[in-house]
């Protein structure tokens, strides 16, 4: 199977669902398979991974923000010949350290006693950078968490708060890989993006400026530009 016909599966993050690669989907549709699972139905980044396995192509480009890079991780330690090109977005290795793990033990609790509030806009200006606050953004934020609600909220926290680390099995990838971050992510620091670039051999390292956690949504014409020519093998080492 060539470059240009390679399928691509494209992996959320927490609260979020097709419309997060919306742009993305559109654009690299007519010319290959692009499957974006739904990542909302397991209590386990390890289920989740295994969900995805049943849905994809025997072989395929992966692509994954956030929660999916949890889910990428596990994909690339459990079937590693199945993927033959790496995206990460916004995501990291290690995991939760004692204060993060604290606030969503937190957020779990209070989800579990019917206190979901989905993304509020006090939450929006740390997913996002200032110039994409007054765009249609926002909405779409609100509107992915609001449709995957307190159970699958629920589900998704437990398992990014059960996950194992990863950091070990960066040294082991050995596929063409792309990390992809905004230089303003305010969850996930710029610091996750160069250990991860650092420690997958031959990785290419992609800072879009003005952009929080959500490059897909907040750059959705660069970050297609960016995987487009991850695809076409631009960054191969």
């Amino acid at each position: 199977m060539s470059r240009n016909n390679l399928p691509l599966v494209m992996l959320p993050g927490l609260l979020n669902d097709h419309r997060l690669w919306a742009h993305a989907q559109a654009t690299f549709e007519p010319s290959r398979q692009v499957l974006i699972p739904d990542l909302s139905q397991d209590t386990s980044i390890v289920a989740m991974a295994e969900r995805v396995l049943e849905q994809a192509p025997p072989r395929f480009a992966l692509a994954a923000l956030s929660m999916g890079g949890y889910v990428a991780f596990e994909i690339l330690r459990r079937a590693p010949q199945r993927v033959e090109r790496l995206a990460l977005l916004d995501t990291m290795a290690r995991p939760d350290d004692p204060q993060r793990a604290r606030v969503r033990r937190g957020l779990l609790e209070l989800a579990g006693l019917g206190k979901f509030k989905g993304v509020t806009p006090q939450l929006l200006p740390r997913l996002m950078h200032a110039r994409a606050l007054d765009t249609r953004v926002p909405q779409v934020v609100m509107e992915m968490a609001d449709d995957i609600g307190r159970e699958g909220f629920i589900r998704q926290q437990q398992a990014i708060i059960d996950r194992v680390d990863y950091r070990p099995l960066l040294a082991s990838i050995g596929v063409p890989t792309l990390v992809l971050f905004g230089e303003q992510d305010e969850i996930t620091p710029l610091a996750e993006a160069r250990l991860m670039h650092e420690g997958i051999r031959g990785a290419h390292l992609e800072v879009i400026g003005e952009c929080g956690h959500l490059p897909p949504l907040e750059h959705p014409e660069r970050t297609s530009e960016l995987l487009a020519q991850w695809l076409a093998g631009a960054f191969d080492a």
